[in-house]
């Protein structure tokens, strides 16, 4: 398939998927710290054991002001973490799964965000997007996914981010790329679709719905609304 007609093919399962299930106004977080540790934590496990860890940080972090500062109103931040200790944040965060192996992750991006920027992140989103990513990726426990995560939903700017439910759903669409690494899948999307933010957030936000729904590991394929383009539906 040429460049022309993978751009095509991709807008048509974006304009498929968002006639079917609407904006998703995706990343579902009041702050982009906030953004930044759901990243972290939705690693192998279900966003609603993110949400249930992310509310009993930010409840523990409002206790804790509320004491020594009644009447504050304090939302999740570096600082809140830093004065947390690992087995504190290891217990808060259980729901989400891997809950040691996190707290370690959290840790590292408290102290980073705190040396490196004083927890500006203003001034750490204002870098360029390859920059930003190098940097992110240096930080213990943020790979690929998770930084690009944090740059397109927390920073805001425009690089598309894949995961497990995009490699299946690009695999049985059969636009499969000749080397099936992170990056190559990345370059599909970036290279073929319009470098917009707004896009790539709503795209793949779109497609994590349609992996939930129905392209499962045991996709229910009749109830797909892209069936019809489907090299896996059309095989069986």
């Amino acid at each position: 398939m040429d460049s022309r007609a993978t751009s095509q093919s991709l807008l048509d399962i974006y304009s498929r998927l968002l006639a079917v299930y609407g904006p998703q106004n995706w990343w579902p977080a009041g702050e982009p710290f906030e953004v930044m540790v759901g990243a972290i934590l939705t690693q192998s496990t279900a966003w609603r054991n993110v949400e249930k860890a992310i509310a009993n940080l930010k409840i523990e972090a409002r206790g804790r002001a509320s004491l020594s500062e009644p009447g504050s109103t304090v939302t999740l931040s570096a600082a809140a973490l830093r004065h947390l200790s690992l087995s504190e944040i290891a217990a808060l965060i259980y729901p989400s799964g891997y809950y040691n192996a996190k707290a370690h992750k959290l840790k590292a991006l408290a102290h980073w965000l705190g040396a490196s920027y004083a927890d500006d992140l203003v001034k750490l989103f204002a870098q360029n997007i390859h920059e930003l990513r190098r940097q992110l990726l240096s930080v213990y426990g943020i790979g690929p996914e998770t930084a690009d995560s944090i740059i397109l939903y927390a920073a805001g700017q425009p690089i598309f981010v894949i995961d497990a439910y995009t490699r299946r759903i690009t695999d049985r669409l059969g636009l499969v790329p000749e080397v099936q690494s992170y990056t190559a899948y990345q370059t599909l999307f970036m290279n073929n679709l319009p470098v917009e933010p707004k896009l790539f957030n709503e795209y793949h936000a779109l497609l994590v719905q349609l992996g939930k729904d129905v392209c499962r590991k045991q996709p229910f394929c009749t109830r797909c609304c892209l069936s019809h383009l489907c090299y896996y539906n059309c095989a069986g």
